[in-house]
């Protein structure tokens, strides 16, 4: 099995199903050879609106991702200074930092994300980014 941490936007792009990425990151979380690993942090980016705006079918969504991932990361202090030190290293905003902290904490195979290989999350060399933007 892979172990796939998947950022905030693969679970945005799969929940709408309105944007280019959608097919893709769908086809991700249907992959019966992956098992899920995730953080607080997925949770507090993409849950709250859904339910503060009544986005109810959203909201469950996210739910069920939630209760079927295996791995989480939990170690919010340990996240922090690991993000840190990574965004030091390769220049990432702040949640992508944690977002590389958590994949890692939870030896995860790969991080999934809708970022462009452009973007300085691809140059993180400790785990393997893959991005479900064409």
């Amino acid at each position: 099995m892979i172990r796939t941490y998947l950022d905030s936007g693969v679970l945005l792009s799969a929940s709408r199903e309105t944007d280019a990425w959608s097919d893709r990151a769908l086809e991700v979380l249907e992959d019966e050879n992956r098992t899920f690993a995730c953080s607080l942090f997925v949770r507090l980016e993409v849950l709250p609106k859904a339910i503060c705006y009544r986005r109810t079918n959203e909201a469950e969504f996210y739910r069920e991702y939630f209760e079927a991932v295996q791995f989480w990361a939990n170690d919010v202090d340990k996240l922090l200074e690991d993000g840190y030190q990574i965004a030091c290293k390769y220049g990432l905003a702040a949640i992508d930092a944690l977002h590389v902290a958590a994949a890692l904490a939870v030896e995860a195979d790969e991080l999934v994300t809708t970022e462009r290989s452009t973007k300085p999350m691809h140059r993180v060399s400790e785990i393997r980014v893959i991005s479900v933007v064409v």
